[in-house]
């Protein structure tokens, strides 16, 4: 019955944050205002999820992100949502698989990754808030570094075309947009998990171990 209860749990708050990132995908509130770019905070709650509830939610997480991002880029098409979108894909069986992969797959590593890290961090002890904070920046960086590494290997011809840039310009526009867009992303989500983190984490302990110790 505890297990029961337990999974249930489990799948509720899935589902519940799932909905947050629907919701930051499809709205105003899944972009943060710096001063030179816009960052996305979508995968913000994939790695909250991913440290609350295991990398199992990570994955479920990140491909609901995926999906929104294939949806977003097929409805409302921008320069390079080839890269992004299968129904867009000028190349073939080859490039929807190739756009499956960044929308998707990249998305997923950031729930796997985050998961796994945050469990290898909780078994060495390390410090709750330093774990937090390198947890939400190497999510998000995995983000980064995943689709614009992606594109770089899979789309580097049509990212050319469409920049109107020779081939060899790519890996520096590539680096440019890491640079520019990934560490700052970095940066706040480092901020955002931890203190979102920090809190829920609170909540959790609290919601899931004291029935399970009441029972022993």
């Amino acid at each position: 019955m505890e297990t029961n209860k337990k999974d249930t749990r489990w799948m509720v708050s899935v589902a519940l944050m799932a909905a947050i990132v629907i919701l930051l995908a499809n709205t105003p509130l899944g972009m943060i205002q710096l001063p030179i770019i816009k960052a996305t905070t979508v995968h913000i709650p994939v790695i909250v999820g991913a440290i609350l509830l295991g990398p199992s939610a990570g994955v479920i997480l990140g491909a609901v992100f995926g999906v929104c991002s294939l949806i977003s880029n097929t409805m409302a098409p921008t320069l390079l949502s080839f890269a992004f979108s299968p129904f867009l894909s000028t190349t073939g069986l080859a490039g929807v698989l190739k756009a499956v992969w960044i929308s998707v797959g990249c998305r997923i590593l950031i729930g796997l990754i985050s998961g796994w890290l945050w469990i290898l961090f909780r078994r060495i002890k390390m410090n709750t808030y330093l774990s937090l904070v390198i947890t939400g920046f190497i999510g998000s960086m995995v983000n980064t570094v995943f689709v614009m590494g992606s594109i770089y290997f899979l789309f580097a011809q049509e990212y050319a075309r469409a920049q109107e840039v020779a081939v060899t310009a790519v890996f520096g526009l590539i680096m440019g947009t890491v640079t520019a867009s990934g560490i700052p992303e970095a940066v706040a989500a480092a901020v955002l998990v931890t203190a979102l983190g920090k809190a829920l984490l609170k909540v959790f302990q609290a919601t899931w171990k004291r029935p399970a110790k009441q029972a022993v």
